[in-house]
C-alpha cells in the first residue's frame, strides 16, 4: 500500500511541476487597497494582517516544497470550505493545502447543498480570456456560411489532433474561424508556419495542409507575426494544442468533433442573449 501512495504522490508532483515549467507568465499581481469612508476597526486591521501573514507563509511553504520561486505561486486564498488555502500557479494549475502546508489536495470541491462543482467554476473563471482583446489580424481567417459565430484556435501545423480538428471545423456551419499559427512542436513546425503565413492565400494553404496533407510551398516574407503568436499563447497559458476560444472568453483544450463544437456555440449564443 505504501508503494501505491508513493507512486501517486510522485505522479502528482510530476504533473504539477510539468505544468509550472510550461508556464513563463510572470505572476506579479499587485493588490489594490480600497479606501473606506469610515475608519477600519482595529480588530479588522489585525485580522487582515494575520490573514496576509498566513497567506505569505503558505506561499513560502508551497514554493519551497516544489522548489520554485515564490512568483510562480500566483495567488494564495483562504476559502471557507474546510479552512483550506486555494493555491493557483502561474501555469493555471489549482491545488489546495492547509495553513501548515502539511498536505496537498488535487481534485474538486463539491458543494453538497447546491451540488455545484466549486473547483470547476473557479477554473473556468481562471481560464477565461478577454476575447475582444485578441489580435485577430495575426490569425488566418476562414468563413463557413454566414460566419456569424466565432471560434479562435491555436494550432501547430504538425499536430495530429489539429489535423483531425481541421476536418471537423469544416462541418461546422455559419462560423468564422480564426487560427493562430502556434508552432511549438518542432523547428519544422516553425518552418511550415512561416510558409503558410507567407502564402498568397493563407486560408487555402492552411486548409490544404491541415486537412488534405498538401505541403505548403516555400515562401518568404515578414513572418514576425509567428513570434508574436508564440508570445500571445504564453500570455494566455496555451500549453496544449489545439486550444480553442469562444466569444464569451471560454476555452477548450484538445480535440472536439463538430457536434461538440456546435453544442458549445449554441451555449455561447444563449449566454450572450441572457
Amino acid at each position: 500500500m505504501a508503494t501505491v501512495f508513493h507512486s501517486l504522490r510522485t505522479v502528482f508532483l510530476l504533473l504539477v511541476m510539468a505544468a509550472i515549467a510550461i508556464s513563463t507568465i510572470p505572476a506579479a499581481h499587485a493588490q489594490v487597497a480600497k479606501a473606506r469612508k469610515s475608519p477600519t476597526p482595529a480588530s479588522t486591521t489585525k485580522e487582515e494582517r494575520e490573514r496576509k501573514a498566513n497567506e505569505a507563509n503558505v506561499r513560502k511553504g508551497v514554493a519551497a516544497f516544489f522548489g520554485v520561486p515564490e512568483s510562480v505561486v500566483e495567488s494564495v486564498t483562504l476559502i471557507p470550505q474546510g479552512r483550506l488555502y486555494e493555491i493557483v500557479f502561474s501555469s493555471g494549475e489549482l491545488i489546495y493545502t492547509d495553513k501548515a502546508v502539511s498536505f496537498f489536495i488535487l481534485g474538486n470541491i463539491i458543494d453538497v447543498g447546491t451540488r455545484r462543482n466549486l473547483t470547476g467554476e473557479r477554473l473556468d473563471r481562471l481560464s477565461r480570456i478577454d476575447f475582444k482583446s485578441l489580435p485577430l489580424e495575426q490569425a488566418i481567417e476562414r468563413v463557413n456560411g454566414n460566419g456569424q459565430r466565432i471560434i479562435v484556435t491555436f494550432e501547430d501545423p504538425n499536430c495530429g489532433y489539429c489535423k483531425q480538428l481541421g476536418g471537423e471545423l469544416q462541418k461546422v456551419k455559419d462560423v468564422t474561424i480564426y487560427t493562430f499559427l502556434y508552432p511549438i512542436l518542432s523547428d519544422d513546425s516553425m518552418t511550415k508556419s512561416r510558409h503558410i503565413w507567407c502564402a498568397k492565400n493563407r486560408a487555402e494553404t492552411w486548409t490544404a495542409w491541415i486537412v488534405k496533407g498538401k505541403k505548403p510551398e516555400t515562401r518568404n516574407c515578414d513572418s514576425d507575426t509567428i513570434e508574436r503568436n508564440l508570445e500571445l499563447g504564453r500570455k494566455l497559458r496555451v500549453s496544449a494544442i489545439p486550444t480553442m476560444f469562444f466569444a464569451n472568453g471560454a476555452r477548450i483544450g484538445g480535440f472536439r468533433d463538430a457536434s461538440d463544437l456546435e453544442q458549445v456555440l449554441i451555449e455561447v449564443s444563449a449566454e450572450a442573449d441572457r
